[in-house]
C-alpha cells in the first residue's frame, strides 16, 4: 500500500492558504504556497515569459506555470527530491517521462530562462532521452503530473492519516525528560507562554518558551508531601491551577498527599502566591491551607483542580481507597455528605461560614438536602484522573466550559465522563456502562450520568484523562478529545460525529517514518502515560514515564503533532512577554533522535554523497533535522536568468521589448 508523505519545500506539512492563491490556484485549497509566495512565483513566470512572443506564449506558457507552481504542491518536497540529504535540491521538479517529452519537444530552449544549471542546460541539448532521465524521480508515483491523478496519494489529502485499521497517525516532539513522575503540565495564561511542570514527588518547574528550563523550582514542596519510591504508588503532589486572576493576584493552588502529627494520611489544597521578587519562584511562606480531607487508605486519593469558565475552584476526590468503596451502607462516593468520591466546587475569593477559608456557591446543587455537604457538585465518583475545560473552538466558541474527566474503574471497565452540576456518575452502583453492586445498580432513584464512553481492561486498565483539542498548528484535531491508558500507554481519542453528536473512539498511533519524517518529530515515548497538558496556545502535550516510580528521573513530555496538515504560516504566531529570570537556564538537550536523524544515519551506512545534475551547483541543501528556517533557496528564490535562449530556440522570442536578436 503507498502511504503519502505530504511535505513543502521547508520540510513542514502542507496548509490550507487562508486567501485566494491567485496564480497557482490549483493549490489554493491545499497545498504548500501562501499568497506571498504565489505572488513570488507569479513574478517570476512573467520576467520568464517576457522573452516570448504571443506564439511562444500560447506553445511554452503552460508549461512553465504548471512547472513553477510545483512548489505549492503539497508533494513538493518529494517533486524537488527535498528530503534527500545527499542530493542537492532540484531546481526544476520531477517530471513524468510523457510530459517531460512534450516540454522538451516543444519548448527546450526554455531550459535557460528557468535555471543556470550548466548540467541541466547541457542534458537538455543532447537530447530527449539523457534530460528526462535527469528530471526523473526515485519514486515515480511522485512525478508530475502523475502525482495529481494518484488515488492513494490524493484520497482524503489534508486530513488526518489513518491505517487500515483507523488508527489515526500522530507524531511527537520531545520537549522536556528527566523528570520524576510528571504529574501534571500547565501555564499561568498570563501571556508568558512559559509552562509549569510538577513531579509527584513536590517539585514544579518552569519551562520557558524557548524549551529551557529554570534550574530552580518554582515551588519545592518536597518535604511536606507524602510520596515513596514504591512503583504505582498514587499519594504524592497531584493538583495545581492557577487563580483566573493570577496576573493581578499572584494566587495559585495546589492539591496533594500529607501525613499529620498523628500519622493520619489526609489530601491538602492550599493556597499560595507567587513572590514578590521573582516571578518564577512561589512564596513558600504564604501557604494557604483551605481544605484538609481524611484518607482512610493510601490510594484512590484523586489529585485534579481547575478553575472553571465559572471562575470557582472545582476539586476531584477519590473514594478513600481499598476496593469496591467499602465505607458505610452505600460508600463514599454514593455518600453526598462526605468530600470523598466526589466533584466539589467552592469559591476561593470569599470566605464561608463557621470559620470556612472558602465560600460556597450559591447555585450549588444540594444546598437544600440537609444531610449533604455544600461543597459537592457531582457525586458517584471512583477516582477520577486527569480532567479539563474545553477553551471552546477558537471562531465559534462550542463547546467552551464543558469539564472532561477520565474515571478509573474497579475490575472491568474505564470512562470517560462530561460533568454537569448535580450529576450521580454511578460508582459504586455502576463502573462504565455495567452494574457493579447489584442491590444499589436496581434502585430506581439512582438517576446516574451514563459516560460518553467505556473501555474494558482487554483495552486498558487505568484510563487518564485528557485534552478537547483547540489549538491552532494542527487544525485537524479541532475539537477531538484526546485521552490514554496508563498501564499501556494507548493514545485515543473521541469526536462528536453525525446529527445526534454520538461520541465515536478512535485510536491513535505514532506515524513510522514516511509520516513523521518532519523536523523535531519524533514517533516513539515512554509507556507509562501519567497526564496530558495544554499550552498557551492550546497545544497537546502528554507526560509518560519508562519507570513510574516518583523518585526515577524517566519522565518526558511530549507534544502531540498532526503531521498531515498546518495552520497557514504565520498564523499561530505569538508574542510572548519577555520574563526576567534571576535562576541560571538549563538548555533543553532531546534524548530521543528524530525521525530525520535516524533516516540520515540510515541513509548515511548505505549511501555516500553524490553531485547530481538536476541542482544548480551555487544551492547548498540544509539538513532536514535542522530546526530553523531552511538556508537554501527555493526554486523560485533564484535569480531571473537575463540570458538569451540558446539560437536553437524552438519557439518565437518577442524582440520589441527585450531588443534581444533572435540569430
Amino acid at each position: 500500500i503507498l502511504l503519502g508523505h505530504p511535505q513543502c519545500l521547508d520540510y513542514e506539512p502542507p496548509f490550507k492558504p487562508p486567501v485566494h492563491l491567485e496564480f497557482c490556484s490549483q493549490y489554493e485549497q491545499f497545498g504548500c504556497c501562501d499568497q506571498e509566495k504565489d505572488n513570488t512565483i507569479a513574478e517570476k513566470y512573467w520576467s520568464i515569459m517576457d522573452y516570448f512572443d504571443p506564439q511562444g506564449h500560447q506553445m511554452c506558457g503552460g508549461y512553465i506555470k504548471e512547472i513553477l507552481c510545483q512548489e505549492c504542491s503539497p508533494y513538493a518536497a518529494h517533486l524537488y527530491d527535498a528530503e534527500d540529504p545527499y542530493t542537492p535540491l532540484r531546481i526544476i521538479p520531477g517530471l513524468c517521462f510523457s510530459y517531460c517529452s512534450e516540454f522538451h519537444f516543444k519548448c527546450q530552449s526554455s531550459i535557460t530562462l528557468l535555471t543556470d544549471d550548466k548540467n541541466l542546460q547541457e542534458s537538455c541539448e543532447k537530447g530527449q532521452d539523457l534530460f528526462c532521465d535527469v528530471l526523473k524521480l526515485p519514486d515515480k508515483d511522485y512525478c508530475y503530473p502523475n502525482v495529481l491523478h494518484n488515488t492513494d496519494l490524493n484520497n482524503n489529502l489534508g486530513s488526518v492519516v489513518e491505517d487500515q485499521e483507523g488508527c489515526v497517525k500522530l507524531c511527537l516532539v520531545e520537549v522536556a525528560n528527566g523528570l520524576r513522575n510528571p504529574v501534571l503540565m500547565l501555564h499561568a495564561n498570563d501571556g508568558t507562554h512559559r509552562f509549569f511542570v510538577a513531579e509527584q514527588i513536590g517539585f514544579v518547574w518552569v519551562y520557558l518558551p524557548d524549551g529551557s528550563r529554570l534550574h530552580e523550582p518554582f515551588l519545592n514542596l518536597r518535604r511536606t508531601v507524602l510520596a515513596t519510591p514504591w512503583f504505582g504508588d498514587e499519594r504524592g503532589f497531584l493538583g495545581m491551577a492557577f487563580h483566573p486572576k493570577y496576573q493581578r493576584n499572584g494566587k495559585f493552588y495546589v492539591y496533594y498527599s500529607i501525613m499529620d502529627e498523628s500519622k493520619n494520611e489526609k489530601i491538602r489544597i492550599s493556597e499560595f502566591h507567587v513572590s514578590a521578587q521573582d516571578i518564577n519562584k512561589a512564596d513558600p511562606h504564604s501557604e494557604r491551607p483551605i481544605l484538609e480531607i481524611d484518607e482512610p487508605a493510601a490510594n484512590h486519593n484523586g489529585g485534579q483542580i481547575l478553575f472553571g469558565t465559572d471562575g470557582y475552584l472545582y476539586i476531584f476526590t477519590g473514594d478513600g481507597g481499598k476496593a469496591g468503596d467499602p465505607f458505610g451502607r452505600f460508600g463514599n462516593a454514593q455518600n453526598k455528605s462526605t468530600l470523598l468520591g466526589k466533584v466539589l466546587r467552592v469559591d476561593v475569593d470569599s470566605k464561608g461560614t463557621h470559620g470556612k477559608p472558602y465560600g460556597i456557591p450559591q447555585d450549588n446543587p444540594f444546598l437544600s438536602e440537609p444531610d449533604a455537604s455544600p461543597e459537592v457538585y457531582a457525586y458517584g465518583v471512583r477516582n477520577m484522573w486527569r480532567c479539563s475545560v474545553d477553551q471552546g473552538d477558537r471562531v465559534t466558541g462550542k463547546g467552551k466550559g464543558r469539564i472532561f474527566c477520565g474515571d478509573v474503574g474497579q475490575n472491568r471497565y474505564e470512562e470517560i465522563d462530561v460533568i454537569v452540576k448535580g450529576g450521580n456518575y454511578g460508582w459504586r452502583a455502576k463502573e462504565g456502562f455495567e452494574c457493579f453492586d447489584l442491590k444499589l445498580c436496581q434502585n430506581s432513584s439512582l438517576g446516574d450520568i451514563l459516560p460518553i464512553f467505556a473501555y474494558s481492561h482487554q483495552v486498558g486498565k487505568s484510563v487518564t484523562g485528557g485534552f478537547v483539542y483547540r489549538g491552532c498548528e494542527s487544525p485537524n484535531l479541532n475539537g477531538v478529545y484526546i485521552f490514554g491508558d496508563f498501564m499501556n500507554g494507548r493514545l485515543m481519542a473521541l469526536q462528536q460525529v453525525g446529527i445526534t453528536n454520538d461520541w465515536k473512539k478512535q485510536d491513535i498511533c505514532m506515524g513510522d517514518s514516511t509520516i513523521c519524517a518532519f523536523p523535531k518529530l519524533i514517533n516513539k515515548y515512554s509507556k507509562f502515560l501519567i497526564s496530558f497538558g495544554e499550552d498557551e496556545s492550546g497545544e497537546l502535550y502528554f507526560l509518560s514515564t519508562s519507570q513510574p516510580s516518583a523518585y526515577s528521573p524517566k519522565g518526558s513530555v511530549y507534544k502531540l503533532v498532526d503531521p498531515s496538515r498546518r495552520a497557514p504560516p504565520g498564523k499561530c504566531k505569538y508574542k510572548p512577554v519577555p520574563v526576567k529570570t534571576k535562576s541560571k537556564l538549563l538548555p533543553f538537550v532531546p534524548k530521543q533522535k528524530t525521525v530525520l536523524e535516524v533516516l540520515k544515519q540510515s541513509v548515511k551506512a548505505t549511501k555516500t554523497p553524490k553531485i547530481s545534475a538536476t541542482s544548480a551547483p551555487v544551492l547548498t541543501k540544509q539538513s532536514p533535522t535542522s530546526v530553523l528556517v531552511p538556508t537554501k533557496r527555493s526554486p523560485t528564490s533564484a535569480l531571473v536568468p537575463t540570458k538569451r535562449p540558446p539560437s536553437s530556440s524552438k519557439f518565437p522570442l518577442k524582440t520589441s521589448k527585450t531588443n534581444i536578436p533572435t540569430d
